[in-house]
């Protein structure tokens, strides 16, 4: 993936960890809170640098947070495609896994580098039996231009869960799907996919050696 896509979702992992303001809080509705409730898990855990210290620590709890306010299920399938309705339970278990622990990883990364951040909530509307809706956020820096995130969020049960995140518009499950579709091509199968994002999760999280 290209750098500007990285940096991408970065932004998209600070607008689900930073935290918003106490007096906006109040006022936020059901899939907001679902957003602001993760935030607020994170928001103390992760500004203690002793802490941050230890990466595969830090995607542990980030996962733990996040898990709850995410459809992981909706998200693999709508990244995948045709290929996850022609997988097996167990592929689709696999991937699952790995996918998520790929964005975990990238959203505790973006969370440890990424200082100074704010997140806006735009006014949001639901019609009544609504069971999807688009939150519309902004992303504020010190001397930057606001940055657009909008949360897809879908009603599973009784909880609004995130299933696909657009930053100025574009779509995380839309990059996603094209960067998979690529690799079914060049790899031939779900498996080889599989087990290269295994492989390069394992790497990821893998302790830094220590210096001699």
């Amino acid at each position: 993936m290209k750098l500007k896509y990285y940096f991408s979702i970065g932004l998209m992992a600070l607008c689900l960890l930073l935290p918003v303001a106490a007096s906006v809080a109040a006022e936020l509705l059901p899939p907001q809170q679902s957003i602001k409730a993760a935030s607020d898990k994170l928001q103390k855990k992760l500004q203690d640098p002793a802490f941050t210290q230890d990466f595969s620590q830090v995607a542990k709890y980030v996962n733990e947070a996040i898990d709850p306010h995410t459809d992981f299920d909706r998200i693999s399938a709508l990244v995948l495609g045709k290929a996850w309705r022609a997988a097996s339970p167990d592929e689709r278990e696999r991937f699952k896994k790995e996918f998520q622990t790929l964005l975990v990883r990238t959203y505790s990364r973006a969370f440890v580098e990424f200082k100074e951040w704010s997140v806006r909530f735009l006014p949001l509307n639901i019609e009544q039996g609504a069971t999807r809706v688009i939150v519309k956020t902004q992303v504020l820096q010190p001397g930057s231009q606001p940055v657009s995130v909008d949360y897809r969020m879908a009603l599973s049960g009784e909880e609004w869960k995130v299933y696909d995140i657009m930053i100025e518009g574009v779509s995380l499950v839309t990059n996603y799907r094209t960067t998979f579709a690529n690799e079914m091509q060049a790899k031939g199968s779900l498996n080889a996919i599989i087990s290269d994002l295994s492989k390069r999760n394992l790497e990821a999280l893998a302790p830094a050696p220590k210096s001699s």
